[in-house]
């Protein structure tokens, strides 16, 4: 099959982009910058199209013979749609890396467009969200009478400057914490509420964040109340000054200068921690955790073996574990899963 790359030419893209090519894949590297994009290509002996998404007609004529959409430019709340749309127009597969929930919604959205077009939308095919969705899933199966679901992750070695650019973008859209409640999307005090969470490395006390599971656990598993978590440290006061504007625009300022994203040391040293929690009203729970590699390079490896997969998945718009299993998580290099324990 013949699959294009957009975004080839950001943090995880040109990531994504070197080690396809060390598998022997061979993708159409895409992306608005010929400046940026021609030099890689040229590096990596890839065939390459320069196309920006504002421009709808090159974007399809881009697409119509690709099989496949691996699309890693963000921030997803401006690029996804597009990208989506013209997907379904050209009869293409798509996945993202998102985990931004309004744009995980807006894609569930499409679900019976998708499947009318005979395209199957994957988004959150990284880190965000694959492991915590497949362990979300794994705990629902254990517990089939939950009604609230707990998923908790920490994730080590870095942003990089799309995933800043992204998380910043939320907190202007007000986006602080989220979680769902009775099945709806709700606002919530960031770093609150607080729970501890049983990670394979030890237990850990983390805070209440807005996490792509919110949308995508609820599809997955249909557990009406999904609220999601990571370490902060000193939560109150993080939530406090991230929620002042001067600092926001401070920090967006020093993005590209200060972030490059984790160097290969830190990808090939660092680890994540993933924790999930089913529980019904009568006490029951069922509790499952994981750990894998760096979040980049679990992304890296899960867009590889996804992407070549797309054709043969049922059409609409899928999770993570609604089209590959809940154990799909265990086939990425170094992940190692505890549970499910029920009790």
């Amino acid at each position: 099959m013949t699959w294009l790359l957009y975004g080839a030419t950001g943090y995880t893209g040109r990531l994504v982009a070197q080690e396809a090519v060390a598998r022997g894949e061979r993708p159409v590297l895409a992306g608005r910058s010929a400046a940026a994009l021609a030099p890689l290509a040229a590096r990596l002996g890839l065939e390459h199209r320069v196309v920006g998404l504002g421009d709808p007609a090159a974007l399809r004529a881009a697409l119509a013979d690709v099989d496949a959409v691996a699309h890693c430019a963000g921030p997803f709340s401006t690029t996804a749609l597009p990208m989506a749309e013209a997907c379904l127009d050209t009869g293409t597969h798509y996945l993202d890396i998102t985990g931004e929930i309004d744009v995980l919604e807006a894609l569930h959205a499409m679900s019976a467009r998708a499947r009318a077009a005979g395209v199957i939308l994957l988004p959150g095919a990284g880190f965000d969200v694959v492991p915590t969705d497949c362990l979300a899933a794994t705990v629902a199966a254990a517990l089939p009478t939950a009604t609230h679901l707990d998923i908790a992750f920490v994730a080590g070695g870095g942003a990089s400057p799309g995933t800043a650019r992204s998380a910043l973008e939320a907190l202007d859209r007000g986006a602080g914490g989220r979680a769902r409640v009775d099945g709806v999307i709700r606002d919530v005090p960031l770093g609150h509420p607080r729970v501890t969470a049983a990670f394979r490395s030890g237990p850990r006390r983390v805070a209440g964040i807005a996490w792509g599971d919110v949308s995508t656990a609820y599809h997955s598993t249909g557990i009406p109340n999904v609220s999601t978590y990571t370490w902060l440290p000193g939560a109150p006061l993080v939530a406090r000054v991230l929620g002042a504007g001067p600092v926001r625009r401070l920090a967006r300022a020093g993005i590209d200068r200060f972030l490059t994203g984790p160097g290969e040391r830190a990808l090939r040293r660092s680890r994540s921690q993933v924790w999930a929690r089913a529980r019904d009203p009568h006490g029951g729970e069922a509790q499952a955790a994981l750990s894998a590699p760096n979040g980049y390079a679990l992304t890296v490896d899960s867009v590889l073996r996804i992407v070549t997969r797309l054709p043969r998945l049922p059409h609409g718009t899928r999770t993570p574990s609604s089209a590959l299993g809940a154990d799909f998580v265990l086939e990425l290099d170094g992940v190692r899963r505890n549970g499910p324990h029920v009790s």
